[in-house]
């Protein structure tokens, strides 16, 4: 792995053509806003860049991917990854590209050093945060369109700025993108102030099913299939259910378990800042997975039941220690 700062990263993309970008599995905001946003601003560049089709785009985002996805038979030359941590989290329809990654794009601290160029920047909130340092290093400026779909990214990852990632950074990158033509009023409406009926039933569901330990300082919500049929959720009805523990009074780690299948359970972990140590990256490599110290999740081959009696596990272990 060549590890790589900013201006190193711009320079290489300013001398190459052709690039096909990937996202992540599960894609949010933030791998989908910050991959438009390279192929925007490249665009704009002269350049040729478009995102390999994800399957799981959810309706939330499809509209705005719709511009950038690769058609057919599309030429490229360089292969570049954002927001991806490890090739474990490739995009569903990405895993033939294990091993040909040219450059990665990141801020995860877990991230694995698979592809053959690395810029990580893991003081950054999000993805885009470095996304637009590198576009404003290559030409000094970004488009109004490039704002928008960089502040769907940041707004994104940082919970509309309320989660405990968000720094001065953040605030100044956002207020940069406003600047450049983000219309952040309309991208907060849709993006964290719009309600189904579905995901409202939802979230009644799982707060009725909340579980708390450590005498309530971590919360733990389950998501499971049978709560999505009963109130009839689609996928993006699901997005940023792993918030919700936390924002519970006295909680300081929370725990969400998403049924991903009978024997297959999906863990997301969200700590706050000042929570007495809890590394929710630690918690989460020690099951194979990872992330930021207030953000990472894992996936387990256990049910959901099993997957909360060996996340508590690790978490009391962490605690201890």
């Amino acid at each position: 792995m060549n590890q790589m700062t900013i201006k190193e990263t711009a320079d290489w993309l300013a001398e190459r053509n052709n690039f096909l970008v990937l996202t992540h599995l599960r894609p949010d905001g933030d791998t989908l806003g910050s991959a438009a946003g390279l192929c925007q601003g490249l665009t704009e560049m002269g350049k040729i860049a478009r995102m390999l089709p994800n399957p799981e785009t959810t309706e939330t985002y499809a509209g705005f991917m719709m511009p950038y996805l690769a058609g057919a038979g599309f030429w490229y030359d360089h292969v570049i990854s954002i927001d991806t941590a490890g090739e474990n989290q490739f995009q569903i329809n990405g895993t033939a590209f294990s091993g040909g990654v040219d450059l990665c794009i990141d801020h995860h601290v877990s991230n694995t050093g698979y592809a053959k160029n690395t810029c990580v920047d893991s003081g950054r909130a999000s993805c885009g945060e470095v996304i637009y340092e590198i576009l404003m290093t290559l030409s000094g400026s970004i488009s109004a369109k490039t704002a928008k779909l960089l502040y769907i990214a940041v707004s994104t990852d940082t919970g509309c700025f309320c989660y405990g990632n968000t720094n001065a950074l953040t605030l100044d990158t956002a207020a940069r993108l406003v600047e450049a033509g983000a219309p952040n009023a309309l991208l907060n409406k849709k993006l964290f102030r719009t309600k189904s009926k579905a995901r409202l039933q939802l979230e009644a569901e799982i707060i009725s099913a909340m579980e708390y330990y450590f005498d309530g300082a971590v919360g733990v919500a389950f998501l499971t299939q049978a709560m999505r049929e009963r109130s009839g959720a689609r996928e993006e009805d699901t997005e940023d259910i792993a918030s919700m523990p936390g924002q519970v009074e006295g909680v300081r780690a929370g725990i969400t378990l998403r049924e991903l299948a009978p024997d297959q359970t999906k863990i997301s972990v969200r700590t706050t800042a000042g929570s007495g140590g809890m590394d929710a990256n630690i918690i989460c490599q020690q099951l194979g997975g990872g992330g930021h110290p207030l953000a990472a999740g894992c996936t387990v081959e256990a049910d959901v039941q099993t997957a909360r009696d060996q996340i508590l596990k690790v978490i009391g272990d962490v605690w201890k220690s």
